[in-house]
């Protein structure tokens, strides 16, 4: 087998995961309060499942949410974007992949509050939680049951 196509075959059995990679990149805008320290949890629960954090600190959370289009009622201590949609509160990476994977017609997703167990909010006694994925008019329905 020559060298040139040797090359080509290795370029081409890496494409499937070209998309991944790219994917695994994706950069999360996070506005955050200063003081809050669960904040910090999920930046890194999320850095440490593939995306790159862009940390912004702000004084008003709700302010940055309606902004954002995100519900008041659906809200938590942080609220993000990223690939065009808004994320509000404690959501496991994986549901962030999912969204980007599957591209609904959304405002985004939200966990709202501050539910033990979701990342960031790691507890001895976990609660069960729910990722919402959210409209732009408001509605929500389940997205994920953790």
């Amino acid at each position: 087998m020559t060298l040139r196509l040797r090359s080509l075959l290795l370029v081409v059995a890496a494409l499937p995961f070209g998309s991944a990679l790219a994917q695994s990149a994706a950069t999360v805008e996070v506005f955050k309060s200063p003081s809050c320290g669960c904040c910090g949890k999920w930046l890194e629960h999320l850095r440490q499942n593939g995306f790159q954090v862009q940390s912004h600190d702000v004084n008003d959370i709700p302010a940055t949410r309606k902004k954002l289009g995100m519900p008041d009622q659906l809200g938590s201590c942080h609220t993000a974007t990223i690939g065009g949609y808004v994320v509000e509160g404690h959501v496991p990476a994986a549901d962030i992949r999912r969204l980007l994977k599957d591209k609904p017609k959304a405002l985004g997703l939200a966990v709202p509050s501050m539910p033990p167990g979701s990342p960031g909010m790691e507890s001895a006694t976990p609660m069960p939680y729910q990722t919402l994925l959210v409209q732009a008019d408001g509605t929500s329905k389940v997205f994920v049951q953790h």
